[in-house]
């Protein structure tokens, strides 16, 4: 990631944390409209999931700079996520609920500048678990 992109998504993420609770819940409506079927991964209170899911996006983008840090936090994240039964192709849905759900919180901020930002943070994200959850299954 460029210094530019990193700059856009911890620039757009404080944007959303103020609404943190409504996105999280945004996100998840967009996540099981896109595939119902992942519904049963997630066992427990969805609240406190979300807040799960917001703290750690948080911290991703609050390391994104420093990828000596995040790069093993993420890696463990993918280990976890495969003893969960989340399969490869999962990210790619995860990925487009994400995306959706921040250009619905952001509105007119969410730029194709912003977006493209995102992308590449979350492909980063997405490819160091999935990377970690397959070596833990081979």
């Amino acid at each position: 990631m460029t210094p530019r992109q990193i700059e856009l998504v911890q620039g757009s993420f404080a944007q959303v944390t103020p609404i943190a609770e409504q996105a999280a819940a945004l996100f998840y409506s967009n996540l099981f409209s896109a595939d119902a079927s992942l519904k049963p991964l997630f066992k427990g209170d969805m609240q406190t999931q979300g807040e799960k899911l917001m703290q750690m996006i948080g911290v991703a983008v609050s390391k994104l700079n420093e990828p000596q840090v995040l790069l093993p936090v993420l890696q463990r994240l993918g280990e976890r996520h495969a003893d969960y039964g989340v399969e490869d192709s999962h990210y790619a849905t995860v990925g487009g609920a994400l995306l959706l759900t921040l250009s619905q919180g952001l509105a007119d901020a969410f730029t194709e500048e912003v977006e493209e930002a995102w992308s590449s943070a979350y492909g980063l994200m997405a490819s160091t678990m999935i990377e970690a959850a397959n070596k833990v299954g081979a």
